[in-house]
């Protein structure tokens, strides 16, 4: 199946941190932890992250956030998983992957945040 052309391949970290709720430095931190999170950089030394890496994250901040797990713990879950790396990562269906789904939570975001502005000024 041919993707969509306005789907994007490259997610920025700023992008990813909003996305997946986690301040860009522990993105990086995980990056120095998880050796299967190697996301490429750009010519400006930029992260770029794909889906795939995206899966990856959510997938290490359910583990680490919502199942309790430490890092080492974490680290050996995901490392279990090599045999099958689609088994854990693939179960999650990121909604933002798609780009329609992705323009609707931002613009539903900025309606937010201007409804809130404005009952605000009362």
């Amino acid at each position: 199946m041919a993707k969509k052309s306005n789907e994007k391949l490259y997610y920025s970290i700023g992008e990813v941190s909003e996305l997946i709720g986690v301040k860009q430095h522990v993105l990086r931190y995980w990056e120095s932890q998880f050796p299967a999170l190697k996301p490429k950089k750009n010519r400006a030394g930029n992260r770029t992250y794909k889906v795939r890496d995206i899966k990856y994250l959510v997938t290490l901040k359910t583990l680490l956030y919502e199942k309790g797990y430490t890092i080492a713990g974490a680290r050996k879950k995901l490392r279990e998983s090599l045999n099958n790396p689609d088994a854990l990562i693939g179960q999650l269906n990121i909604p933002f992957s798609e780009p329609d789904s992705r323009r609707l939570l931002l613009s539903l975001k900025n309606d937010l945040l201007e409804l809130k502005d404005l009952v605000g000024s009362f």
